[in-house]
């Protein structure tokens, strides 16, 4: 039986804590103002909306760092700390080293329960430890050979001001001797460069395929990654034939649909001739696979791909308005399970790369004509929610996303991720009309920040000036946004739409101003009533 979009997802969660993220990159070459971009949405049922911020810090000789996995918080070991860890804001470092993440699972018999380093600590601790994309490479693989890798198959982005590169791991199928011992303690792994000039993703699938031997410009790899594949029978041809995704984690119907299909909505979005890989996005040809990297038509703007972190595969045969599933206002949500069945068929919903359980998400800009990256910061469903940035000599972290400001338990008046997640809530209800709106605010926020704002910011370099700027305009955004819940509940409330002057302001009913005038109350999606009618239609027909 396949396995389902759901049951892939599932195995993804270890302990049932699911990050079913989605990485796009775009290389110097490929975007308008030739930084390079990584983007990361953080998507997951239990995360809170927060910004991680960990300043610069000097530690004695000999002292000791605590793993706790970052998924559960639970306490895996300790490790040696650094006696110097650089800043980092979010994702991304003080020298603008940026590393992101989507998980894979992979074969289930690649687990070791005795391992110390679990992908969300070796992201971080390279973060705090590393300045380049290939020295957190070389030190992800020495903490997982010396420690052992604790999670599940990952997929890193990692990304400097002159590279950007995928690497992705898999633990070792572990073994133990006589004395409860792990002899195969540790990682394989492969990490490959994205040619500048071109774009990547990925989401949740393995993507990696043959390995380039002699090119260690462009391709690194752990010894022992073909070895091991040998020895656990996941691989028998020669070495040359050897793919890391087909002996690691072998694609299925759920990985090509609910994972390789966002990255093909991505490509398709950018390059040409992507509709000879439709029936691999949509899980009916798996030999048909898609490239690593594919060449854009055009350059990319920061704006272009901040907004296709909020796509629903609008305009493809995967578009999640047109059905009627949508209902009667073109919502592109589904809500989970992704798969269910009728009349012993199975079915799914779709996985686009905008989600309404995103805890956080970024947009990281590594720049080398400029000292400063810029970290992209947002809370929530990324198609409702705007970014902030924060340049990489921040100091300091606005109330309004600081870590421990809420949780997914407590609701907090002066969270972001809260005022965020009651306009989307709302936004749900009437999609193309709330949620339209909450676009239209996003889009007059970011085009005006991002072509008036930021070139002024760009050339101050006063750092505690950039950084008052990052605060000082994050807390703009929350207070604009919480104006933003008020208003559309006004306008919005019982399903209605009041009616409104040039100047935005609310028509009264001419007698009382605070007596609105008869509102509109507009019609449903014809899809909507055709299956309305076919469900029901003999019962509601007015004769």
């Amino acid at each position: 039986m396949k396995k389902t979009i759901f049951a892939l997802l599932f195995a993804m969660c270890g302990l049932g804590h699911v990050l079913a993220c989605t990485n796009l990159i775009v290389t110097k070459g490929a975007s308008a103002d030739g930084s390079i971009m990584v983007t990361y949405a953080a998507d997951s049922h239990q995360l809170y909306g927060e910004l991680y911020f960990r300043p610069a810090a000097d530690y004695e000789k000999g002292s000791m760092m605590k793993v706790n996995e970052w998924d559960t918080g639970k306490y895996l070991g300790e490790i040696p700390q650094a006696t110097h860890t650089y800043r980092v804001i979010g994702n991304m470092n003080e020298h603008q080293l940026v590393i992101g993440e989507t998980t894979f699972g992979g074969r289930h018999e690649c687990y070791d329960s005795t391992a110390i380093m679990d992908y969300g600590t070796l992201i971080y601790t390279a973060l705090q430890r590393c300045t380049t994309a290939r020295q957190a490479i070389a030190l992800i693989d020495e903490l997982c050979q010396t420690y052992g890798y604790a999670s599940e198959g990952e997929s890193f982005s990692i990304a400097d001001p002159s590279e950007v590169w995928i690497m992705e791991i898999m633990c070792k199928v572990p073994k133990f001797n006589k004395k409860g011992i792990n002899v195969n303690k540790g990682s394989v792994w492969v990490a490959k460069r994205i040619p500048d000039g071109y774009i990547s993703a990925h989401a949740n699938q393995s993507r990696i395929t043959t390995i380039d031997f002699n090119d260690p410009e462009n391709c690194l790899y752990s010894k022992d990654v073909i070895k091991h594949a040998r020895e656990q029978g996941f691989f028998s041809g020669s070495d040359e034939e050897f793919s890391f995704c087909d002996a690691y984690a072998p694609l299925d119907f759920g990985g090509a649909r609910g994972c390789e299909g966002r990255v093909w909505s991505y490509f398709n979005r950018f390059a040409e001739g992507m509709d000879a890989y439709l029936d691999y996005a949509m899980g009916h040809n798996l030999k048909n696979h898609m490239p690593l990297y594919v060449k854009p038509k055009e350059k990319i703007t920061t704006k272009q791909l901040a907004d296709m972190m909020r796509d629903h595969f609008e305009g493809t045969p995967m578009d999640m308005t047109t059905d009627a599933g949508a209902g009667g206002s073109h919502c592109p949500y589904r809500w989970r399970p992704m798969d269910w069945e009728y009349e012993g068929k199975e079915y799914v919903n779709e996985r686009a790369i905008a989600t309404q359980q995103t805890g956080w998400w970024f947009l990281a800009q590594c720049r080398d004509s400029h000292p400063y990256g810029i970290y992209w910061f947002g809370v929530d469903d990324a198609a409702t929610s705007p970014l902030m940035p924060f340049y990489t000599c921040t100091d300091q972290v606005p109330e309004c996303v600081r870590a421990g400001n809420g949780s997914m338990l407590e609701y907090s008046e002066t969270s972001m991720f809260w005022i965020a997640n009651r306009i989307a809530q709302f936004a749900y209800l009437r999609y193309d009309k709330i949620g339209a709106e909450v676009r239209t605010n996003i889009d007059r926020y970011e085009n005006e920040l991002m072509s008036t704002t930021l070139p002024l910011i760009d050339k101050e370099k006063d750092a505690a000036k950039v950084s008052a700027f990052c605060k000082d305009n994050a807390m703009a955004v929350f207070n604009n946004w919480k104006n933003l819940d008020k208003y559309l509940l006004v306008k919005y409330i019982d399903g209605n739409i009041k009616r409104q002057n040039p100047d935005g302001s609310f028509v009264n009913n001419g007698y009382d101003p605070r007596i609105p005038a008869y509102p509109i109350q507009e019609d449903y999606s014809e899809q909507w009533k055709k299956a309305v009618v076919e469900s029901n239609g003999p019962t509601l027909e007015v004769k």
